[in-house]
Parts: structure tokens; C-alpha cells; sequence
């Protein structure tokens, strides 16, 4: 093996007497280099893209949130209360109540969520980073909306002039005989207007839990979910057995990644979509030291015969070349995340390329990718190296 590792060195660092040949070489070694550069850039860029779209929706998403397994109803009574201001874990939590519900403004008709939330609901949520307009409520009849329900209804902040009406069926069974007395109605001030992304300007309108109680008829131990934020070091399995023993009924427990599973689950596919298609052209840039091995394995016939009548087997000078082409291969990728490595800090302190003029494009160091294009680059030299070298033969020798 030392023999085999001290010849493959030495092919791999001196020049060939075939000027073709060095050529080659050269153009298959930048080829590596420039594959693992585009492939760590751009899983860095994924990574940036990540975290950008992910911090706007996580603004909205607690650390932990409980909803009913069954129908729409958590049931907390004031003693379950009291046991849930005791975990340790809780750094505070807030009782939600959630429905659709139907906006009116002079003549505009919108469909939305209402979400009323009770005092605690800005220690668990950094909503107020979000208020664009206006301020959160302060009073009781007063809402925050999505900056897209605004713009569709033409509304203002503090226009006592003009409320907003807000509509939601009334609970029960049978056939309606008068369509007035089929909706439950209440009227609010807009106080802010919000803004993060698309889907979640249009889809809240912030009341207080009191007011989202009174209109949908909800009585005083009834919540649609429970809204948690956690200190740091609570172990999350644990909590969620504590919280499942003090409710007693069947919930749901979702924490911040599950919440939102759709876009975590979009944004992985497009990021392992991304990935085969460089590292597809990485196979590429990579099956060309093949090539190059095979050259220098017929520049080096002569030397092969050599070593073949001092003693050396097939199988060792098969393995000279394979070192040889693996160590072409991890130095090139090891060079081109260097490169990678040196461009994102430049991304990331420079903002060389900008989104918008204030907006610079979103990237990410993390180890994880240097590691994936590492194993990448590994995994592909071996099966290349192996291929190339299996062509020494002693068809060749002789």
C-alpha cells in the first residue's frame, strides 16, 4: 500500500512528457474544481433562501402549539390554567380562538380568519416586528389586519367614521328561515395593519379573545388551540407529556417545524432537486479524470512494465492509478470549496449581488453543505478512479 500510495504521489505532481496529456489532465482537475465551487455556492444559496422564507412565516408560529385531536374545542378550566403556569418549561403561552369568517367594508366583501388572542399572545409571538401601520390593540373592540385584507377593502387605521363588520354563521342544525338572524355580527376598529408574506397578509384578522368569544358563542373554559413559547433547554417530549396529562383529552401537538410542514417540505424538494442537477453536472466534470487517468496509464506503459518485472502485481499497479485519480479528485473538491467558501463570506459581507437595491441576495455558511459536497465529490473520485483504473490489464504489460 505504501508503495502503491508513494508512485501514485509522485504521477500526481510531476508533468508528463506528453504535452496533450498535461492538458488534459489540467482541464479534467479545473473541471472538479469548478463543479464543487457551483455545487457548495449554490447549497449555500439554498440555505440562505431557507431561512429567509421561513423567518417571515415563523414571526406567526409559536414553539409550540395544541389543538383539539376531535372538532374545533380545547376545554381548559381555571384549575388546568393554574397547572400550566407551573411547568418550568413554559415561558408563557396564550388562548387562542380561531374561525372563518366573513368581511364587509362599504361594499367590499372579504373572506378571512378571525383570531382572537388574549394579553399574552406578544410574549409568545413577536407579531408587533410586523405592524406597518398603526398599533396593536389596545381596546377591545379594536383588530389588527393582513396588509392584503386592507388593500382589497380600502382600509384605514382608526376610522371610527366606518367599522369594520364582521360576519360568522351562528351554530346550530336545521333550515334558516331568516338570513339575518343567521349570522352572528360584531363591528371593529382597524388599530394596525401587518405585513409578511402573501398568503398570510390575507388570511388573519387580529381581535381580542373576548370579542372572538362573544361572536362565535364560545363559552369561557373554550379555546380553538394554546399557543406556547418555550425556554431554550425545555426538553419538548417531556413538556408535551405534562401538557398531555394536565388537559386529560385528545390533542394535537405541533412544534414550529411541524407547523409548517408544507413549506419546509417544498423547500427541501426544490433544495434536493437543485442538488442532483449540479451534482449531475459535477458527474460529468468528475468521469473526466477517466479520461485522464487512462492517458497517463498509456504515457506510463513503459514505467508499468517496469514495475510489473520488479515485482509489483496487477492488482497494485491498478492501485497506484486509483489513488492517483482519488487524489485528483478530493484535491479538486477540497480547492473548489475553498473558492465556495471564499465567495459566500464575500456574498455575506459585501452583498456583491443584490435581489433589490436594498435587498441583498439571501446565503448561508453551514458545515452541513461543505460535508454533502465533500461526500459527494469522495463517493464519485472512487467510482471514477476505478473505472480508469481497472483498464490496466496485462493485455497492456505485454
Amino acid at each position: 500500500m505504501r508503495f502503491s500510495f508513494y508512485i501514485a504521489k509522485r504521477y500526481l505532481f510531476s508533468k508528463s512528457s506528453n504535452n496533450a496529456i498535461n492538458i488534459i489532465t489540467v482541464i479534467a482537475a479545473t473541471g472538479v474544481v469548478v463543479g464543487a465551487m457551483s455545487l457548495f455556492i449554490v447549497l449555500s444559496g439554498f440555505s440562505g433562501l431557507k431561512d429567509f422564507s421561513l423567518q417571515f412565516s415563523s414571526v406567526f408560529d409559536s414553539d409550540l402549539k395544541v389543538f383539539p385531536e376531535n372538532g374545533k374545542i380545547i376545554q381548559i378550566t381555571p384549575k388546568q390554567e393554574n397547572q400550566l403556569n407551573e411547568i418550568a418549561g413554559i415561558v408563557a403561552y396564550s388562548k387562542i380562538i380561531e374561525e372563518r369568517v366573513f368581511l364587509t367594508f362599504k361594499g367590499k366583501n372579504f373572506i378571512a380568519n378571525i383570531k382572537g388572542v388574549d394579553r399574552h399572545f406578544q410574549s409568545v409571538n413577536s407579531i408587533d416586528s410586523t405592524l406597518i401601520v398603526g398599533g396593536w390593540m389596545q381596546n377591545p373592540n379594536e383588530s389588527v389586519v393582513g396588509n392584503e385584507i386592507s388593500r382589497i377593502l380600502s382600509l384605514g387605521v382608526y376610522d371610527y367614521s366606518d367599522l369594520l363588520d364582521v360576519y360568522v354563521p351562528k351554530p346550530g342544525t336545521g333550515q334558516i328561515t331568516d338570513p339575518n338572524q343567521a349570522f352572528n355580527k360584531t363591528k371593529v376598529v382597524v388599530s394596525g395593519i401587518y405585513h409578511v408574506n402573501e398568503e398570510l397578509n390575507s388570511k388573519y384578522v387580529f381581535t381580542s379573545l373576548d370579542l372572538a368569544k362573544n361572536l362565535l358563542a364560545y363559552s369561557d373554559e373554550e379555546f380553538s388551540s394554546i399557543e406556547i413559547k418555550l425556554t431554550p433547554e425545555t426538553n419538548e417530549e417531556e413538556l408535551i407529556a405534562q401538557l398531555g396529562n394536565i388537559l386529560n383529552q385528545p390533542l394535537i401537538f405541533k412544534n414550529r417545524l411541524q407547523q409548517n410542514d408544507a413549506l419546509y417540505k417544498m423547500l427541501n424538494t426544490e433544495n434536493l432537486a437543485v442538488y442532483l442537477i449540479f451534482t449531475l453536472v459535477l458527474i460529468i466534470a468528475v468521469f473526466n479524470i477517466i479520461a485522464s487517468i487512462i492517458m497517463i496509464i498509456l504515457d506510463k506503459k513503459h514505467n508499468i512494465k517496469t514495475l510489473k518485472h520488479l515485482g509489483s502485481t496487477i492488482q497494485e499497479i491498478r492501485r497506484i492509478f486509483y489513488i492517483q485519480g482519488v487524489f485528483m479528485t478530493v484535491l479538486g473538491g477540497v480547492l473548489g470549496i475553498i473558492l465556495g467558501i471564499i465567495i459566500v463570506l464575500l456574498q455575506l459581507q459585501f452583498d456583491l449581488i443584490m435581489i433589490t437595491s436594498t435587498l441583498p441576495y439571501p446565503i448561508k455558511l453551514e458545515f452541513t453543505n461543505v460535508l454533502i459536497v465533500l461526500i459527494t465529490i469522495f463517493v464519485l473520485g472512487v467510482l471514477a478512479s476505478k473505472i480508469a483504473a481497472s483498464r490496466v490489464k496485462n493485455s497492456l504489460i505485454s
